[in-house]
């Protein structure tokens, strides 16, 4: 079976019911779209949790090397890696207590997709967690 994105009713839902983003391939560089979509995200409310190895700080907030390294919980976990990375990624959310995993535009894996469908996640791929914000969520 194919993966499939939730309703967008679903997705309004999980963007509503969100405080905190842990985000997987965030950049310290401004230019790059993980920062920018990331600050869009912190300017709309949330709280960021920069998830990588190469950097401390982003956006004024603590990096962490992996999911697993992050002690404070968090709602959604964006991810901003190459789809050949997402299924480590995914095995690492699955350690966490978060359930939703979003994979950002153009980023789609259909094995973390049903390796995460089976943990109980809801999983969002191939889609702008940013743009879906603009869209479903009324300010």
């Amino acid at each position: 079976m194919a993966w499939e994105n939730p309703s967008k009713e679903e997705m309004k839902h999980v963007l509503e019911e969100a405080k905190t983003i842990a985000v997987v391939g965030l950049s310290d560089k401004p230019d790059r779209t993980s920062y920018q979509v990331s600050s869009v995200m912190q300017q709309n409310g949330y709280r960021i949790i920069p998830v990588n190895p190469t950097v401390d700080v982003v956006l004024g907030e603590k990096a962490y090397p992996s999911l697993l390294d992050v002690k404070e919980t968090f709602d959604i976990i964006n991810v901003f890696r190459r789809p050949e990375h997402l299924m480590e990624v995914a095995e690492e959310a699955a350690k966490t207590n978060c359930k939703v995993f979003w994979a950002q535009q153009g980023i789609i894996n259909e094995d973390a997709y049903h390796y995460l469908k089976d943990r109980g996640f809801t999983v969002i791929m191939d889609q702008c967690i940013k743009v879906a914000h603009a869209v479903l969520v009324e300010k």
